[in-house]
């Protein structure tokens, strides 16, 4: 199965996310098949960015976001 998830970067205690496009098998940042967006937790206001089509094009192909990932993509919807 396809996941769409978090995928950490960064260092101790200023971490950064790509949201990927992955194998659900695969550990947690181990490789990934696309990158579809960023998510900063330190950056106030407006912290991620997602590629809605590219992400559209994995859902209709049966990628499963998780939960964080899907509240994103919500908001990023809303947004647009």
């Amino acid at each position: 199965m396809v996941a769409i998830r978090l995928n950490r970067q960064g260092s101790k205690d200023r971490p950064y996310y790509k949201i990927v496009v992955v194998d659900s098998r695969v550990r947690r940042d181990g490789s990934f098949i696309e990158q579809v967006g960023t998510y900063n937790p330190m950056q106030e206001g407006e912290n991620y960015t997602i590629d809605l089509e590219k992400v559209d094009k994995w859902l209709a192909n049966g990628a499963q976001p998780s939960e964080t990932v899907n509240s994103m993509i919500v908001k990023a919807r809303a947004k647009a």
